[in-house]
């Protein structure tokens, strides 16, 4: 009778650890969604356009951390941690460089001349990083201890936890930096009106080029993030993440921090649920066509505001 009580109450328990272990799985992907897509959103809502080379600052991000990682010992939290940072760092200077030397010089031009420019360089950093890195897919060193543990039938990777922990602790940092700072008031007044904001002293080519930095440094984050989950990493790793990213940042409400980071949550857990379906072999479908419903019917996204545009 034991035996018999203990097979039902294992029956029952199977279903719902299913279920919590996708939505482990889903809110581990979509912590990485978000940090993309937070900084799609930034830049979108200083400068109103989308930085499509994003994308490739966060393949960037991962090849970064792939170097440094073979500096500092493996399976450790601080040298994990130095590898992170010093990804977010170099990440931070190729974004304000990427600013400078190709969005600057068009800043005022047209909405479909700076579109262009910003594919030209999701290009260029493909390719490059083609010749100096290799086309050749590379596996990530083990930068943080792994380990995998049980808890009633749901298996938890570290790997996951430092997913979740580190994109939440960023997401607050970023939240903080936005509405606790001089610089983050900066950035919320060039935002609402440049030319109002310039006149009253701020230097919006500092704030335009902070803002890149910010964004770029999370998109490290989320490429190191990944590259722990994902360990194979190539030069085109991040043109489908990205895609997602923006289709996270869309859903959540472009030009909306929070907005991002609730898309990014979203995406990624109906992703991992779907994966986990007879339908897996739509996974990647699901994301636009989760962006094609959004347009559709609530073009501001679910925390977005909509507003009327003068033309």
């Amino acid at each position: 009778m034991t035996t018999q009580s203990e097979s039902l109450n294992s029956q029952l328990s199977t279903p719902l650890s299913e279920f919590l272990q996708q939505l482990l799985n889903g809110l581990s992907l979509g912590a990485i969604y978000a940090l993309i897509a937070l900084g799609y959103t930034m830049v979108y809502g200083v400068l109103r356009f989308i930085n499509f080379a994003h994308s490739d600052v966060f393949m960037v991000g991962a090849f970064i951390g792939y170097y440094a990682g073979k500096l500092v010992p493996e399976n450790t939290i601080w040298g994990g941690l130095v590898v992170l940072a010093l990804s977010m760092l170099g990440c931070a200077v190729l974004g304000m460089t990427i600013e400078r030397l190709a969005y600057r010089p068009l800043r005022g031009a047209a909405t479909l001349n700076v579109l262009i420019t910003a594919i030209g360089v999701s290009l260029l950093l493909e390719y490059s990083g083609q010749v100096f890195f290799g086309a050749a897919p590379r596996t990530f060193p083990a930068i943080f201890p792994v380990k995998n543990f049980s808890v009633g039938g749901l298996v938890i990777s570290t790997n996951q936890l430092s997913v979740i922990v580190v994109a939440a602790l960023l997401m607050v940092a970023l939240q903080f930096i936005v509405h606790r700072t001089k610089i983050g008031t900066a950035m919320r007044a060039v935002s609402l009106n440049p030319k109002a904001a310039q006149l009253v002293g701020i230097n919006i080519d500092v704030v335009i080029s902070f803002t890149f930095g910010l964004g770029s440094a999370l998109a490290a984050a989320g490429g190191i993030l990944y590259a722990l989950n994902y360990p194979s990493i190539d030069p085109l790793m991040g043109v489908m993440p990205g895609l997602k990213a923006f289709v996270a940042a869309v859903l959540g409400g472009i030009g909306n921090i929070p907005g991002a980071a609730l898309g990014g949550l979203i995406l990624g857990t109906v992703e991992t649920f779907v994966n986990g379906s007879q339908w897996s072999t739509y996974k990647d479908a699901i994301a636009f066509a989760i962006l094609i419903i959004i347009m559709l019917f609530r073009p501001a996204g679910l925390l977005g505001k909509f507003t009327v545009e003068k033309v």
